[in-house]
């Protein structure tokens, strides 16, 4: 009974009010503020989640796409270079290690066949160290050729094969990385006595009978080398870019490989 009382009085009190204007007025604020209200997880919620996917995956500009790429790969060199130049970031790395020519590892076998394993290993050890050494030289020559990277370059990496922003600083740096590192690692060789050792294991081995003489310089092998590991472990952090979601530090970085994931 008290029900219908309450009921009926409120009733009487929306036709009360809105038989004036203020009283419409009221009436409309109320019916507003019940309409605009919007509880958790109810559509507006959604529509902004809507929004920040499709800004997510909307198809990037080509400056997007150029400037995406070279903040990829300066994360990426900078990151190589500063592995391999660490301590131990050849001699410790399978992948990039720098071991006796091919066409000395007989004199390798030999050394240790004779007793003599630690000249071997002095000369290995000292050819890693002097890669180290020039791997510090890396980064501002990658960082150069980003910066002169076109955005049909920067296109061409973003949708070209896994290894596509390898290929492009083999193209443009490796004339540059040979000039800085070959006068690094001579005398990185010479300082770690790297070429004492290596005269002294080829002496011996050359003064065994019945062998073919080791004339290898070691200066060029240990230079060619050290780029190759560095072009190695450019394609690694290439790799980690490309398939590793959580590499995308950054929206632009997300955006542009996220497209690319897309199409391809």
């Amino acid at each position: 009974m008290t029900q219908k009382k309450l009921l009926v009085v409120a009733f009487s009190a929306i036709v009360l009010i809105s038989n004036n204007v203020q009283g419409q007025s009221k009436l409309q604020t109320i019916f507003k503020k019940i309409t605009t209200t919007t509880k958790p997880g109810t559509s507006k919620t959604t529509t902004t989640t809507t929004t920040t996917t499709t800004s997510a995956t909307a198809k990037p500009t080509t400056t997007e796409i150029g400037l995406g790429i070279k903040e990829a790969l300066e994360i990426g060199t900078s990151r190589g270079a500063d592995l391999l130049s660490a301590k131990d970031g050849f001699l410790g790395n399978l992948a990039v290690k720098i071991l006796f020519p091919p066409e000395a590892q007989k004199v390798e076998k030999t050394l240790r066949t004779l007793g003599l394993g630690s000249l071997a290993d002095n000369v290995i050890t000292s050819m890693n160290r002097a890669a180290e050494d020039a791997a510090k030289e890396a980064k501002p020559i990658f960082i150069s050729a980003i910066k002169q990277m076109t955005i049909t370059d920067a296109t061409n990496i973003l949708l070209g094969n896994q290894n596509s922003a390898t290929e492009y600083f083999k193209r443009t740096t490796t004339s540059q990385l040979m000039d800085k590192f070959k006068p690094v690692i001579a005398a990185s060789l010479s300082k770690v006595g790297a070429t004492k050792y290596w005269g002294d294991a080829t002496t011996q081995y050359n003064r065994l009978p019945m062998v073919t003489r080791v004339n290898t310089d070691l200066s060029d092998y240990a230079t060619q080398k050290a780029i190759d590991g560095m072009f190695i472990q450019v394609a690694q952090e290439e790799l980690t870019i490309r398939n590793n979601l959580g590499a995308r530090s950054s929206t632009l970085l997300q955006k542009v490989f996220g497209y690319a994931d897309k199409i391809k």
